[in-house]
């Protein structure tokens, strides 16, 4: 056992020595590996934290909802007040959102932006989702009572309210005089873009529903949030809803859709999964011709060393220990390429997220994926070199120019 580990560790040595005698050779030798664990480490670790944060923040808004789309009919545009009041007294409902989305303008004296998503919610909207960051919320009164009441995003109180308190302010929305009651964090951009409102709008501004539809100028809710008590039985209460959908709409399964927001969330995470798959599996051909570049450079080394082989085994060195040299400094070379390779890559990882403003999180799976991966190039690609060494002649090799 001894003598084995001795036969291994000056093997190690050898091989050391003749990578620090090649510079050159051994980095461009062990470019492709590197390239490739890099590319393999920033790809999953910037992906994984890119999806860790979408999904962090659909869960916090979506978790527990489902979301209704009515297309409606020649005969039946959308919701009635009715159809709302059939779907919120189901069993296991905690709260409907009726939602109305329109673009308007708003503005102040001296101020005008033409382009402002405009969104009509109620308060259970306000209930189910943590967005107040300063103010209040829109409550069931101002839904009833159809009051100038809004509140505006971080976008909008930029624009309009640049080093001012807006609560409390006056804001013209669509021509008409609403008072500002409340400011809505950063996640209300997300929301809105769920609702189709692009990065091209100047901000977004809430009001009741009820003025919404108003605005709009419709009387019928075309798109609805129902938050579930129960989360276990989601598809009960989604059975349940379009049961009652069916009958509003005369049967036509055509005019509306209903789909949970859990379900949406299982299908993102799988679809993003399978991109870190794709995106993982093609950064690892460059691996592979990493790999194809240790075999060559080992190939052209053994040709290189012949006499130097053949005084060896004149001297009494076993095949097996001249295949374990070469195989060595094979799985040595892809080693050291792969670990600058996961450093680059951790690097490159820690730098987009701040870029991109998610959570930088190491990947203990992609780090070990990628030294692993590393060290079965060097074996594979470093075993018919090796072998090659083995099998020369001393005789042949010591007559070798």
């Amino acid at each position: 056992m001894h003598n084995t580990i001795s036969v291994i560790r000056q093997s190690i040595q050898m091989s050391l020595q003749n990578i620090k005698s090649n510079k050159m050779r051994t980095f461009l030798t062990t470019l492709g590996i590197i390239i490739g664990v890099t590319a393999v480490i920033a790809l999953i670790t910037i992906v994984d934290g890119v999806i860790g944060s979408v999904m962090g923040q659909f869960s916090s808004l979506g978790a527990g909802t489902l979301s209704v789309s009515i297309t409606g009919s020649s005969l039946k545009k959308g919701l009635t007040e009715s159809d709302l009041d059939s779907i919120e007294q189901l069993d296991n409902v905690s709260g409907i959102s009726p939602s109305v989305s329109i673009t308007t303008t708003a503005a102040r004296p001296g101020k005008l932006l033409e382009q402002v998503s405009v969104q009509g919610k109620n308060d259970s909207y306000f209930l189910n989702n943590d967005l107040i960051s300063y103010g209040r919320g829109i409550t069931r009164q101002d839904v009833e009572n159809e009051s100038y009441v809004c509140i505006i995003d971080q976008d909008l109180a930029d624009n309009l309210f640049a080093g001012e308190d807006p609560l409390g302010s006056q804001l013209i929305v669509g021509g008409i005089r609403y008072t500002v009651i409340g400011l809505q964090g950063e996640d209300s951009n997300l929301m809105a873009s769920m609702a189709g409102m692009g990065g091209t709008m100047d901000g977004t501004v809430t009001i009741p529903y009820t003025n919404a539809l108003k605005l709009s100028g419709n009387s019928s809710i075309t798109s609805l949030d129902v938050y579930v008590a129960d989360t276990d039985r989601t598809q009960e209460l989604q059975e349940a809803v379009e049961s009652v959908l069916y009958k509003a709409f005369n049967e036509n399964e055509d005019c509306y859709n209903v789909f949970s927001m859990d379900s949406l969330l299982d299908t993102m995470e799988s679809m993003m999964s399978m991109m870190t798959y794709m995106l993982t599996g093609i950064a690892s051909i460059a691996l592979l011709v990493g790999g194809i570049g240790i075999m060559n450079m080992m190939l052209v080394s053994v040709t290189e060393r012949t006499k130097e082989i053949g005084l060896r085994k004149a001297m009494g060195a076993t095949p097996e220990r001249i295949q374990l040299q070469f195989l060595l400094e094979s799985i040595v070379l892809s080693l050291i390429g792969g670990l600058i390779g996961v450093a680059l890559g951790l690097l490159i990882s820690y730098a987009a997220a701040n870029l991109l403003g998610t959570d930088f999180v190491i990947s203990a799976s992609a780090v070990t994926l990628g030294v692993g991966f590393s060290a079965a190039v060097g074996i594979i690609f470093g075993w018919a070199p090796a072998r090659k060494a083995s099998r020369l002649n001393p005789i042949d090799a010591l007559r070798s120019e």
